[in-house]
């Protein structure tokens, strides 16, 4: 992974605030928050996350059976702050193979989960129809949380997405069978409070989807 930030919509390059602009720029997208790069999973990559973001860091804990985190990445600079954040986490799928799921929590607009889900962006809404009870549930910081299949994803992958802490919640996983984890009712822990408890998160080996989704 290149060291340096990107677009969190597309991936492409971005300039960083000088003479003509003073936010981030994409030629693409126009202004955005840069997406930090992705450096390989430890509890310290994760703290530093943790201490910097003004979103949650959602990780579903206790994790799944032989589940290992496998990366974190966060949207947003020094002035700013996290104003996205992904949590990826990998292991044994339900129906066998391994499975991987990232989970977003990000400000409206910002496009981070509609990169990962593999979608036009930068909202979830115009892909849910929320009308329909909701497919998935999980227990977010203590609340029941609805999540909606998002539609138009590629085939490899299962999305979901519904709201939490009053910002986006996206559930995005492969391959697309691994999707039945969501209807276990995952309970997803915000690491802002976590605590003492971050420094027993296993770790695994950094997950390619946090760098190609």
């Amino acid at each position: 992974m290149r060291g340096e930030p990107s677009c969190p919509k597309c991936g492409g390059r971005v300039r960083a605030p000088g003479l003509f602009a003073d936010s981030w720029q994409c030629d693409v997208h126009g202004t955005v928050h840069p997406l930090q790069p992705v450096i390989p999973p430890s509890v310290e990559a994760l703290s530093v996350v943790v201490h910097r973001t003004q979103v949650p860091v959602w990780m579903p804990w206790p994790l799944p059976v032989g589940w290992l985190f496998t990366g974190v990445a966060c949207a947003g600079d020094d002035r700013s702050g996290g104003r996205a954040t992904a949590v990826a986490c990998s292991g044994p799928g339900p129906l066998g193979g391994v499975g991987e799921l990232i989970l977003v929590a990000e400000e409206l607009g910002v496009g981070l989960g509609a990169h990962y889900a593999g979608i036009d962006g930068p909202d979830p809404g115009p892909y849910m129809n929320v009308e329909k009870p909701p497919q998935a549930k999980v227990l977010a910081a203590g609340r029941p949380t609805p999540l909606w299949h998002v539609t138009g994803t590629p085939d490899d992958r299962a999305v979901f997405a519904g709201e939490a802490r009053g910002l986006w919640l996206w559930a995005v996983v492969w391959p697309e069978q691994t999707g039945m984890l969501m209807y276990d009712e995952l309970v997803l822990t915000d690491l802002r409070d976590a605590g003492a408890e971050l420094d027993l998160v296993p770790c695994g080996a950094l997950s390619p989807r946090l760098l190609e989704p």
